[in-house]
């Protein structure tokens, strides 16, 4: 096992590198620094753009192998991401932004996982029953409410209930708001403001994971293996346990890895509505500045998460189907 994860950390670690680099060589030709100080009126001199551009190294007069040489050495070296095109370092501006979307999206995506998985199993097996029509009819009515509404109805409703208590149970903005040094005090304050963000971020998941999993495990349900078992006078339920079960996690497990990224990186809408400051706006943010380095710093992170996630889900492949060989 230690030397397959070895082996598979060594492929992901050149992926990610190709993939970086493919990264920053679009991100350069389509994105344009320049622009941001030429549509200013006035603009600034022509010769105080170059030298902002060059203290970036976002320069389009440069070639850019010599600018991605740079990067790579700043990165390789001193692990330093770059400037924007205000002259901030990428370094300092993304790493808050990771903590609080790390914050925000972990709870969320591990409720996820648990509820929608638990409740795919309990439908499949109920197929066409009562409890079955109305989980899933459940599940389509929060797959077309919009996350904006569905933030918005929470909030309104989470503003309600303090006004009713008289006190302030739930926060709608930041992630956090005590300054003091009591431990204690600072994860009540952080559960306080995480609540609201989780509940949206976790019932779309939900959703998704419950109407997958369903249709995983219907497919195997019907397979021949399991057909056997039952034929041998297995319960259903055991069957279901101890071979199909097993067998539809597979791709659910890799629906969660490949989908890691793009939870870190969507949950913009949620970002806005609770006011947090994660990398879904600061994406956003950085593509809207034409922010060259933060957009591959971005990108990179990203594809750390998705590889970690495809990692993951290869070893619990392997876990949970023995027929897969490690080799």
């Amino acid at each position: 096992m230690i030397k397959y994860i070895l082996k598979r950390c060594f492929n992901y670690v050149i992926m990610l590198f190709i993939a970086t680099s493919m990264t920053y060589f679009l991100a350069s030709a389509f994105m344009d620094p320049r622009s941001n100080y030429m549509s200013r009126h006035p603009h600034p001199p022509i010769a105080s753009i170059n030298r902002s551009l060059d203290l970036a190294n976002i320069n389009d007069q440069t070639p850019v192998i010599v600018r991605y040489g740079r990067w790579l050495t700043g990165i390789v070296t001193r692990w330093n991401w770059g400037l924007s095109p205000e002259q901030s370092p990428i370094n300092g501006a993304i790493a808050p932004r990771i903590l609080a979307s790390v914050q925000l999206v972990t709870v969320a995506t591990v409720l996820s996982i648990i509820f929608g998985v638990s409740i795919g199993v309990y439908t499949a097996i109920r197929q066409y029953k009562w409890q079955d029509r109305t989980l899933n009819s459940i599940a389509t009515f929060f797959l077309v409410i919009p996350t904006a509404v569905l933030g918005l109805v929470i909030v309104y409703l989470a503003v309600g209930m303090n006004n009713g208590i008289g006190q302030r149970i739930f926060y709608v903005t930041g992630l956090h708001s005590y300054s003091g040094g009591n431990p204690f005090a600072w994860f009540l304050d952080l559960l306080q403001h995480l609540v609201l963000p989780t509940i949206v971020m976790t019932i779309p998941g939900t959703v998704s994971y419950h109407l997958t999993q369903r249709t995983y495990l219907l497919d195997t349900m019907n397979a021949d293996y399991v057909r056997t078992a039952r034929a041998k006078g297995l319960p259903l339920n055991k069957a279901i346990r101890r071979h199909a079960l097993r067998t539809s996690l597979i791709p659910t497990a890799v629906d969660v890895a490949f989908s890691i990224a793009s939870i870190f990186t969507g949950a913009v809408i949620t970002e806005t509505v609770f006011a947090i400051n994660g990398l879904g706006s600061y994406f956003v943010q950085a593509i809207g500045d034409n922010d060259i380095n933060g957009s591959v710093a971005i990108a990179a992170f990203g594809g750390v998460c998705t590889l970690t996630g495809a990692l993951l889900a290869d070893i619990f492949s392997a876990w949970l189907d023995p027929r897969i060989r490690l080799s």
